[in-house]
């Protein structure tokens, strides 16, 4: 049986290179932790954070955002942050009229205001329409963060911030950005929940 239709074999293989390029991410801590400075002091703010994506870099945009706006591991209040793959009449209309390399930009440009945080997802740092929405933010004054396979693409030119994934696979790398964003989470909660403890004190005083 080749080892490319052998379960065991891939089960071994691939977990290996996962555990192998997880580890290889403590190189980035240090933008990790300016990456979580930056999305906390949006939210403190009463800013917002919004992800775009494709594909599955989409749905990850949309799974983190929704930690943001739901909960993720404490209790604590909402937190404005959205998708810009989400609404499908807002993505098809610009697609039809424009063209699908504007779908992140227009909404950028009609949604975003100086304060807030673009965060942008992208295995090989290339996508067009995701290359534009964080230039679109540039040009406005508005920050911007990206995460991205090893390379970081055209995406880590228009990125303030950029988590580097060490690999070429888009599977290992879109495994290694929900942990990054996992932990951006958690973070992030750990600095909200805790702030409203702050003021909850302050209160009673």
């Amino acid at each position: 049986m080749p080892p490319s239709s052998n379960p065991t074999s891939v089960f071994s293989s691939t977990i290996s290179e996962h555990l192998d390029i997880t580890r290889r991410l403590a190189s980035e801590e240090a933008a990790f932790e300016r990456a979580a400075d930056l999305l906390i002091a949006c939210l403190l703010r009463g800013n917002k954070i919004v992800w775009c994506g494709n594909g599955g870099s989409a749905a990850d945009a949309q799974h983190l955002a929704a930690e943001l706006v739901g909960r993720f591991r404490r209790p604590r209040s909402a937190l404005s942050s959205l998708a810009l793959s989400s609404d499908t009449s807002v993505v098809t209309a610009i697609s039809n009229d424009f063209g699908f390399e504007y779908v992140f930009e227009r909404q950028v440009e009609a949604l975003c205001q100086p304060g807030d945080v673009v965060v942008a997802l992208s295995t090989s740092g290339k996508s067009g329409n995701v290359c534009a929405a964080l230039r679109c933010a540039r040009q406005l004054g508005i920050s911007t963060f990206a995460m991205t396979g090893a390379s970081g693409g055209r995406l880590a030119e228009f990125a303030d911030i950029c988590l580097r994934v060490a690999s070429d696979d888009p599977a290992r790398i879109q495994e290694a950005h929900i942990l990054l964003g996992h932990m951006l989470c958690d973070a992030i909660d750990a600095a909200l929940s805790l702030e409203e403890e702050f003021e909850a004190a302050g209160a009673l005083v």
